[in-house]
């Protein structure tokens, strides 16, 4: 819906000159707006050209907020200020913001999920290697049965070696002492 500069005012409930000030950051003119020509609006474009605005006003807000808070050194904050307790919850926030993008790429895997994913494998694997001994019998009926013996010990302790994939957590526990974290 188009309207003038007078019913755009009432609708946001503010005064004409506000929304003079909002024509020069940018706010969206259908037509006119010159020296004796009415300023005429779309309603919809200024509502989201207002919606950016207000949120790109807030980010900025919070960005300064965050930029302050890091420009006060951690070892600077005492524990049990108001300001130290807003910069652990603000680095918080962030790291798990982080977290929630990277899972959200693609690029980090729930540790359930990863074992889940990893015991699927370790089972079709057994199963591939369980047939082995059956099929060297098969193709190679000459072969001594004391051969096929030895290679199905060693695929039964690479099965069994396999079973353990469930220890996924534990492994990432081993790996982050290692890495000292």
């Amino acid at each position: 819906m188009n309207v003038n500069k007078k019913k755009l005012a009432e609708i946001f409930g503010c005064d004409v000159r506000t929304v003079t000030a909002w024509q020069s950051q940018g706010l969206p003119l259908v037509s006119g707006g010159g020296k004796g020509n009415e300023a005429v609006f779309d309603t919809a474009a200024a509502i989201s050209w207002y919606a950016k605005r207000d949120a790109s006003i807030e980010n900025e807000k919070l960005r300064k907020e965050v930029d302050d808070l890091r420009a006060a050194a951690e070892s600077d904050l005492n524990p049990g200020t108001i300001d130290y307790e807003r910069y652990r919850l603000t680095k918080a926030q962030a790291d798990a913001q982080e977290l929630k993008n990277a899972e959200r790429e693609g690029l980090v895997l729930e540790t359930e999920l990863f074992t889940y994913i990893l015991q699927r494998v370790a089972q079709e694997i057994a199963g591939i290697l369980s047939r082995i001994p059956l099929v060297l019998q098969r193709k190679y009926p000459d072969l001594c049965q004391s051969h096929i013996d030895v290679v199905r010990t060693e695929i039964a302790r690479a099965s069994g070696r396999a079973a353990t994939i469930a220890d996924v957590e534990k492994w990432t526990d081993d790996f982050r002492r290692a890495q000292g974290e």
